[in-house]
């Protein structure tokens, strides 16, 4: 039987993208089913101008050329990894309504669902993270 990892993504920037990204893809290599609800300001992970530009956290700039240095793959390289591995992205359909914001804001190939449609999936998984 396939494990499976449901994260929640509730905030935006640069660290919280990738440490959702990060677990997501090693769980999927590791053979298991991966679904990321993005919510509130975790949407700005999956939307299309955002998602090249998230902020580093205050006082932490310095990174910014640690990253290059250690040739840290971009969040746009990780999502598409992500999804070539088969991670499911859906994006909270409340929190899109609330933001007014439409599906063809964000990247192609999430889902959009509600809380109901990621506690589908989150029920029977073996892991269940949230981003701080």
């Amino acid at each position: 039987m396939t494990k499976k990892t449901a994260i929640i993504a509730a905030n935006g920037g640069l660290f919280d993208a990738y440490k959702v990204y990060n677990i997501a893809t090693a769980a999927a290599a590791s053979d298991q089913e991966v679904s990321i609800f993005f919510t509130f300001k975790g949407l700005n992970l999956i939307h299309k101008e955002a998602y090249q530009q998230l902020p580093m956290p205050e006082g932490k700039e310095h990174f910014a050329q640690s990253f290059k240095n250690s040739n840290v793959p971009s969040i746009p390289e990780l999502v598409e990894v992500a999804k070539e591995m088969g991670v499911t992205f859906i994006g909270c359909q409340m929190t899109m309504d609330v933001m007014g914001l439409e599906k063809d804001a964000f990247i192609d190939g999430i889902k959009v669902g509600g809380a109901v449609t990621f506690l589908e999936f989150a029920k029977d998984a073996d892991v269940a993270l949230t981003s701080k």
